[in-house]
């Protein structure tokens, strides 16, 4: 099954709709018989993650064999799945980004688009930058992670 994969540069118009790419719409399409995303916070980083429903189903249902009363559990609860919302993607190929969730990101006009396999993630250009950028990580404590997980 293809992935979401790549980096598209984008902009937020004023009513907050953003152009999903192309590739993705045909992904979510062909693969996903669909043309919704749920659109969330991400757990930990300052960006939104947009999955397939089908995707989104599959991570709510996981959510519910985890214990309640855990801490982490509770918080990505509240953080992810209470932040969820579903959009529909227009005639035009863009989707409208609540101004609740635009805040939590931080997002401004530039936007980039990344594909990640099974989601993909929406980021402030300059949030992004900063995250990815080689110059701006421990590349030891990088390099060593990757080795733990056999990358």
């Amino acid at each position: 099954m293809p992935g979401f994969s790549g980096t598209y540069y984008n902009t937020l118009d004023p009513k907050g709709r953003v152009i999903i790419p192309a590739p993705f719409r045909e992904i979510l399409s062909s693969t996903h018989n669909n043309s919704k995303l749920i659109l969330a916070n991400d757990v930990f980083d300052k960006c939104l993650s947009a999955y397939p429903v089908d995707e989104w189903n599959r991570l709510v249902e996981k959510m519910k064999d985890k214990p309640q009363t855990s801490d982490a559990v509770k918080y990505y609860m509240r953080r992810v799945i209470g932040s969820a919302q579903e959009c529909e993607i227009d005639k035009q190929g863009r989707i409208l980004v609540s101004s609740v969730l635009r805040s939590s990101a931080g997002l401004n006009s530039e936007i980039v688009v990344i594909g990640l396999g099974n989601r993909i993630e929406l980021w402030d250009r300059n949030e992004c930058d900063n995250i990815v950028d080689p110059q701006k990580i421990n590349k030891k404590a990088m390099m060593e992670e990757f080795s733990k997980l056999d990358m």
